[in-house]
């Protein structure tokens, strides 16, 4: 199987990056999680994605705030599908992280979650990775299945009470 990488712009980032390390582990996907900025480590960032494809890496998750150009900066040395996290990390609530992760130009595509949304991200990057593996496949499936039950058990819950 291949693997995820998450990578984030700073360690302050990890709060929000541990829902999505979180969400691999319960599909059983292996990641590797690591800190490179786009502006204080941009060499070390780009030898990560250049990389990236023959170290086994089937995705990559870029979290980042404020101006957020990570996601970018590794979509720009790698072919990898780059899934992009911004982080609510100043006055701005996120959106500016919002902005720099989405905007980006025509050739260079970044998926985008929504702000602080690891999970998805995650997500994503094993629906990535379950086009070409049918066990990943089937636990999507499952989870779907199981996501769906919950909430038919609480509209029955609610129909009960209520709709007499």
């Amino acid at each position: 199987m291949k693997k995820v990488a998450i990578i984030m712009g700073s360690d302050s980032d990890l709060p929000v990056v541990e829902k999505a390390i979180d969400t691999l582990a319960q599909y059983g996907v292996p990641a590797e999680v690591h800190v490179y900025s786009a502006h204080r480590t941009p060499e070390e960032a780009r030898a990560f994605a250049m990389n990236a494809r023959a170290n086994g890496f089937g995705a990559i998750i870029a979290a980042a705030g404020k101006a957020a150009h990570l996601a970018g900066a590794l979509a720009a040395n790698t072919t990898l599908p780059v899934i992009g996290i911004p982080v609510k990390a100043s006055v701005l609530d996120g959106m500016d992280a919002l902005l720099s992760t989405v905007q980006m130009p025509a050739g260079i595509p970044v998926a985008t979650v929504a702000i602080d949304g690891a999970a998805n991200a995650a997500l994503l990057a094993i629906e990535i990775l379950a086009v070409s593996d049918d066990e990943l496949a089937a636990k999507l499936d499952s989870a779907r299945r199981a996501a769906t039950e919950k909430v038919l058990k609480a509209n029955a819950a609610v129909e009960e009470k209520y709709n007499k």
